[in-house]
């Protein structure tokens, strides 16, 4: 016969593993939700260290057009922090305007944790997001720095003959991503003599948005959840593709991106501006959960000078 004491005792240990498995289950989706997490062990570390995930870091800057091993392959996937990667640090360092001393300090850390754009911040050695003289090209780069916003190389944009843009969602988009994305055509249609148009005849828009998970064929591989969140290409390639794994949310909520404020970020790739330095920009590369924003003024300079409206 099956006592009371044994029946509780019982009890206690189906309630004892199932907090286990909760809290299991919730540090794995915190692992998920956290591709940047390994930079945070990282920290302090600076040149002539040899420290357990500094490849990462490496393959970290590289995505994110910092550095490259292209002459020396010994060490990209090594744990050395070397000469190249302390220069990378640094330049990293100067365009999120910390103090440029090479070591992975904690703002340098927090910084780089954060979730972002997956357009990388400098394209083949261009630094594209540091002040610069307007209408200054810095030679044998990639991006030509004009105050803080920046251009993509050649600065690519739609011509005159493709001012009227269409843009359609591929199937399997979530609906409640129509509207923020709609409305944030029309914010940048506001600030430039561009106008959009959605179509439903998407195989034929100059413009697509839609939703993915991990590698879908484009080479730019999502990572999950809190890393980079979207990306998309320069002109006149129309692609804008959303991080399908993220929490995202119409407006701003705790814990969830606002789709409206990523898309502001991403169509202003699709119409040729890189990356800003300003941290009120739309076009600064990474954003924090639960806030929305709308065009800051560096947008709407660099936008109105590309294109040269008045």
């Amino acid at each position: 016969m099956v006592t009371k004491a044994c029946l509780l005792s019982f009890l206690l240990f189906f309630l004892v593993s199932q907090i286990d498995l909760a809290h299991s289950d919730a540090d794995h989706d915190h692992q998920k939700q956290s591709p940047f997490k390994f930079l945070k062990h990282l920290q302090g570390c600076h040149k002539g260290e040899k420290v357990k995930d500094v490849n990462k870091l490496k393959k970290y800057l590289e995505k994110f057009g910092y550095l490259s091993y292209t002459n020396n392959h010994s060490h990209a996937n090594d744990d050395d922090f070397d000469d190249l990667l302390e220069s990378a640090v640094k330049t990293y360092q100067l365009n999120y305007h910390i103090k440029a001393t090479g070591v992975l300090d904690s703002n340098t850390v927090s910084k780089m944790m954060m979730s972002r754009c997956g357009v990388a911040d400098i394209i083949n050695g261009t630094t594209s997001m540091r002040v610069g003289k307007k209408r200054h090209l810095l030679s044998s780069h990639n991006f030509r720095t004009v105050s803080h916003y920046s251009f993509f190389r050649g600065e690519p944009k739609w011509p005159a003959s493709k001012y009227h843009l269409t843009f359609g969602f591929l199937p399997g988009t979530r609906s409640d991503a129509i509207t923020p994305v709609t409305r944030a055509f029309m914010t940048w249609a506001g600030n430039t003599h561009l106008d959009f148009t959605q179509t439903q005849d998407y195989t034929n828009a100059d413009i697509t948005i839609s939703f993915h998970s991990g590698d879908h064929g484009d080479g730019n591989a999502f990572d999950g959840r809190g890393g980079t969140l979207a990306h998309a290409y320069a002109p006149q390639d129309g692609r804008f593709h959303y991080d399908g794994d993220e929490p995202w949310s119409v407006g701003a909520s705790q814990g969830a991106y606002d789709m409206e404020t990523v898309a502001l970020h991403e169509i202003g790739h699709l119409l040729g501006l890189g990356h800003s330095s300003v941290k009120g920009a739309i076009m600064f590369p990474s954003i924090a959960a639960g806030v929305s924003m709308s065009l800051h003024g560096d947008d709407i300079q660099g936008i109105r000078d590309l294109y040269n409206i008045a």
